[in-house]
């Protein structure tokens, strides 16, 4: 019965993998911060033939999250973990991000990430298999001034994940890290801002399982953005700030 856990599951990209990954024979372990919404994903996936637990966490807490996927995969070994719980962060109003803002985001979005991955990554190493998942951003190829830290964050991401694929392939355990575009979710619509070819979280999911399955280094999509994304840092300074001033955002509100 392969055995996945997903943090962030009880919204957004989170929750359209739980539901997609939901089938008989799946065991899924949800981690999220709000316990009403991840107990309403449990039950679509319980509805599919999955078995579904759920773990109220803040990813943050190290302690925590350290104990609780070690307890999961003591109770039944993790093939499959996706750190994807993330905030925006980002100013409010034209402003610089705040310095709180900018340290949850940054906590969160990476911080939080090594804090599921780095436990997981050591029982897979011990028994030689297993798959870890980041979930990263095409800011983090294309950083966007109104979010620096959250761009900075995906960025570590994705550096961090590729040099550990590279470390941990020939141990048997996978390391992807996923860079999407604009995704349709709750987290994103606290933006106001231009969102060009947007796909909902339910599209996103299938791709990003698609690239799972695959064992892509980099799962990144659309193809366009991504094109343009991994170009930008190459470009002139003046040319890669007129390219992404279209790209400004601000928050619709604090998460």
């Amino acid at each position: 019965m392969p055995r996945i856990l997903i943090t962030g599951a009880s919204s957004g990209i989170g929750a359209a993998l739980a539901r997609h990954y939901a089938q008989p024979g799946v065991s899924l372990v949800l981690v999220g911060r709000n316990a009403e919404r991840l107990e309403a994903v449990a039950r679509d996936c319980r509805a599919s033939g999955a078995t579904a637990e759920t773990a109220r966490l803040d990813t943050r807490d190290r302690a925590a999250t350290v104990a609780l996927v070690r307890q999961s995969d003591t109770e039944a070994p993790l093939d499959l973990v996706i750190a994807n719980a993330a905030v925006n962060g980002g100013n409010q109003e034209g402003q610089v991000e705040a310095e709180d803002v900018a340290f949850e985001t940054a906590d969160i979005n990476y911080t939080g990430s090594l804090n599921v991955m780095l436990p997981a990554l050591t029982r897979m190493l011990e028994r030689g298999r297993g798959q870890i998942v980041l979930l990263s951003s095409l800011a983090a190829y294309a950083p966007l001034q109104d979010a620096p830290a959250y761009s900075g964050a995906k960025a570590a991401l994705v550096a961090h994940g590729l040099a550990l694929r590279q470390k941990v392939a020939p141990r048997g355990v996978k390391v992807n890290v996923v860079t999407p575009g604009y995704v349709k979710t709750p987290m994103g619509g606290e933006l106001k801002g231009w969102r060009p070819l947007e796909i909902s979280a339910e599209a996103a999911a299938v791709r990003i399982a698609k690239g799972i399955a695959a064992n892509r280094d980099v799962i990144a999509f659309p193809f366009i953005l991504t094109a343009l994304a991994r170009t930008v840092l190459l470009l002139p300074e003046n040319v890669r700030k007129a390219g992404l001033y279209a790209f400004r955002f601000q928050r619709r509100k604090r998460r």
